[in-house]
């Protein structure tokens, strides 16, 4: 039996870990359900709403009762004393009650900061994606003009062969055409760096590859719609104000302290002169009510109703600030979607015929080398703005989309 190198055994084994690696495929439609299955920063942000549903089950029970008792035996005599009594504190207001309402306004807030938490790790990942989607249609773009260009070089190679054309326009052609090389390496480079942000976002392994699948699709205008409500940092600012509301009722409701009530039987034996040692049994009741002379819990609500009036405002203040990014973020994709119609329409189509205006004016030996590769890098510069006015456009409608919550 031939044996096997330790090469090809390692070989073997790094040709079936990449066999076991999987690829991850997203789109920027199907980013939200990654992240809400597989991100763990979600995951560990879902244990908030397990401590507020604890701490809701915990709310709105009574104290545990207090087992009481006590011994008496006089050292001089067999007289003595034995007592026992369970005592048990109300609360002579609703506070138990009011206690689990806020509880169960808390528990409601926690769950929408885990919204909120998706809704931002959602946003952040699809600006990344329209990145790397634009960098990859970059990528195209300047493979496409090292094509034109070398194609180009080729023919400006052939005809100073034949002695017809100038060496020297051919090297500069060459040239051109080389140094795009470098920056089709550099956006390989860019496009690796933005895979790499992205990967923890989607709650990768180490082993997997990931494939952002679509292209940037060309502009259009969504409706103009800043409705506060359907983001759910508002709705936890809302449940916030409503919780420091209730949270001050329960504070007016401490002034008063719970009251103890108790039951309790004693047998007691004492000695009656002249006659001999007897023996008594007593059951009685207890009760024990606070006097609110000294704390009448005026601190405590005088900061009910500072944080009342704090969360009133927060919510606020958020609700303008979301109408106001919604706004800007319109604002921003009709600038750019004017930009993106202007180069498509008029600035585009005229670099393109003066492109092949000039190449075929130099052909005919009426022309300038330079005003060729002029004409053809303002093409391509204007094709690279257009690229760059649609990469702002979705990353703005990604800011637009993220503000208002939408899925």
């Amino acid at each position: 039996m031939p044996k096997i190198s330790p090469l090809a055994v390692l070989a073997l084994a790094a040709m079936a870990v990449s066999l076991r690696a999987e690829t991850v495929v997203v789109s920027l439609a199907s980013v939200g359900n990654r992240i809400h299955a597989q991100n763990p920063d979600l995951a560990a942000a879902r244990m908030g709403i397990r401590e507020a549903a604890g701490r809701l089950k915990q709310s709105g029970r009574l104290a545990n009762p207090d087992l009481e008792t006590a011994f008496e035996r006089h050292s001089n005599s067999r007289e003595g004393k034995v007592e026992i009594g369970f005592a048990q504190r109300f609360p002579v207001t609703g506070r138990l009650r009011l206690e689990k309402e806020v509880l169960l306004t808390e528990l409601k807030s926690a769950e929408a900061e885990v919204r909120e938490v998706e809704r931002q790790l959602v946003g952040q990942a699809r600006e990344t994606m329209v990145k790397v989607l634009a960098t990859r249609q970059r990528h195209e773009l300047l493979r496409d003009q090292s094509g034109v260009t070398t194609r180009f070089a080729q023919f400006l190679a052939d005809i100073a062969a034949k002695g017809e054309g100038s060496t020297l326009d051919a090297g500069q052609a060459k040239l051109e055409a080389a140094s795009l090389t470098i920056e089709i390496h550099q956006l390989r480079a860019s496009e690796t760096t933005l895979v790499g942000e992205l990967k923890p976002l989607l709650g990768m392994r180490p082993e997997e590859d990931l494939h952002v699948d679509g292209s940037l699709p060309e502009p259009s205008l969504p409706s103009l719609a800043a409705d506060p409500s359907s983001r759910p940092d508002f709705q936890a600012a809302t449940l916030d104000a409503l919780a420091a509301t209730q949270g001050l009722d329960l504070e007016s409701l401490r002034r008063y302290d719970d009251v103890e009530g108790g039951l309790f039987a004693a047998a007691e034996r004492t000695k009656d002169a002249p006659e001999d040692y007897k023996d008594e049994a007593i059951i009685g009741l207890r009760f024990k009510i606070s006097l609110p002379f000294w704390n009448r819990n005026e601190g405590a609500i005088e900061e009910g109703h500072a944080k009342k009036a704090r969360k009133e405002m927060e919510a606020i203040a958020l609700a303008r600030k979301i109408r106001l990014e919604v706004a800007a973020a319109r604002a921003e994709m009709k600038e750019w979607d004017e930009m993106i119609r202007e180069i498509n329409t008029t600035l585009l189509p005229l670099a393109v015929e003066q492109s092949s205006l000039a190449e075929t004016t130099y052909r005919n030996g009426q022309g300038e080398i330079q005003s060729v590769l002029r004409s053809h890098e303002k093409r391509f510069q204007l094709a690279a703005a257009r690229l760059d006015a649609l990469r702002e456009f979705h990353l703005a409608r990604v800011r637009y989309e993220t503000a208002l919550a939408k899925p």
